[in-house]
């Protein structure tokens, strides 16, 4: 049975104690309309509020309700035993320093504030979205932002809270939509959500998130079960879902410049072999390579995420290397260069022939569902359409 709308407000609701969500609201607000001296930072170009605030709902808990991780502590990758090879992960890479965040982790705390290779980075996870997006931590007025749950969603999508300034960020953008630093934007680091076994083999002695949050959560569990069922309906959204695809479809989204384009899962599979695809194309004038790979659970099927459907997982990236444009084709062992026959892996890395142990440059994108990435990029293209 697909989870209705009081459900999944129940189970954002009990992780947190029965505090007024409104009145939590209207003093977070209050905070971003009267905070006052430096926290307004005039050399940012603030404006006013960039979306209607009426058109924020109550998610169910108050800021910071759902508790971000603010001290994460890591595994080393060889150590950890709590994950199973299908569970997705958001992967990122700063500086040569590889981390992995379990989403069965992030389910619960949607934002890690933390520092990867010496960079100051958030990341974060909205499950109502299935977006996983990290972004580089500015410093304001000499203070670092830190990033928590305001317990709000625009177009269904986290809205975000600096505890600086208590601006307001919609996390599909990265950008501050209410509140002193209203239309600043934050850098996107560039990130993929993919499966456990596929990021160890790539990052044997890379780091994971740990379990000791410093939390009681039931992690490794969905609290969203049959979220993203087909013809599910999306969590508090008020718009009106563009027809062109299902609601919950998973697409991988790209924008280069004013150019976008979303790049759906099933097409994407549907030239699959051997559980592997991929297709070029060229958004704002760049060419890319999309990969798709079977073997990565949803997070958001079934109870017990390990055990939930597949669903695949992407990676897109610059098809250009050391200045040769490459192409690539589909063979019994995967995804195969036409230029030198080597052989790559779902994190753009050649595994074997002449280029292995080289890397493609991974291009921004977000894993979405289709619902948001196209409220938030109504002038989205569409592969394959």
């Amino acid at each position: 049975m697909l989870p209705s709308t009081r459900t999944l407000g129940n189970h954002r609701r009990s992780t947190v104690t029965r505090l007024s969500a409104a009145a939590a609201f209207l003093v977070l607000l209050a905070a971003c309309s009267h905070a006052a001296g430096p926290e307004r930072v005039a050399a940012s170009g603030a404006t006013g509020p960039l979306i209607d605030p009426a058109q924020i709902v109550n998610g169910g808990p108050p800021p910071d309700g759902i508790p971000p991780i603010d001290h994460p502590k890591f595994q080393a990758a060889s150590q950890v035993r709590f994950l199973s090879p299908r569970e997705p992960v958001i992967a990122i890479d700063v500086h040569g320093d590889a981390r992995a965040y379990p989403v069965q982790i992030l389910i619960w705390h949607e934002i890690v504030n933390d520092t990867v290779g010496g960079v100051p980075v958030t990341v974060t996870y909205c499950p109502l979205c299935n977006t996983g997006i990290a972004f580089r931590r500015p410093t304001v007025d000499g203070r670092l932002l830190d990033f928590g749950t305001s317990g709000k969603l625009y177009n269904s999508n986290l809205l975000m809270y600096d505890r600086e300034t208590k601006s307001l960020w919609a996390q599909a953008l990265g950008q501050a939509v209410v509140g002193p630093l209203s239309g600043m934007k934050l850098q996107m680091m560039p990130v993929q959500l993919v499966s456990w076994g596929d990021w160890l083999r790539a990052n044997p002695q890379g780091e994971v998130l740990s379990r000791d949050t410093g939390f009681d959560r039931a992690y490794g569990e969905n609290p969203y079960v049959k979220y993203d069922a087909p013809g599910s309906r999306p969590f508090l959204f008020s718009g009106t879902p563009d027809p062109r695809l299902q609601p919950t479809a998973r697409v991988v989204g790209v924008q280069v410049g004013s150019d976008i384009e979303a790049f759906p899962y099933a097409a994407l599979s549907a030239g699959e072999m051997g559980g592997w695809a991929v297709v070029e194309a060229s958004v704002g004038g760049r060419p890319l390579a999309v990969f798709w790979e079977a073997g990565t659970a949803s997070a958001l099927d079934g109870q017990d995420i390990a055990a939930s459907r597949d669903v695949g997982s992407t990676g897109v990236f610059d098809r250009e290397l050391n200045g040769q444009l490459l192409s690539f084709h589909l063979s019994g062992k995967g995804i195969v260069e036409d230029q030198t026959g080597s052989t790559w892996d779902i994190l753009g890395r050649a595994v074997s022939g002449p280029l292995q142990g080289q890397s493609l440059d991974r291009i921004l994108s977000i894993e979405s569902f289709w619902f948001d990435w196209a409220a938030f990029h109504p002038n989205t293209r569409i592969y394959g359409q």
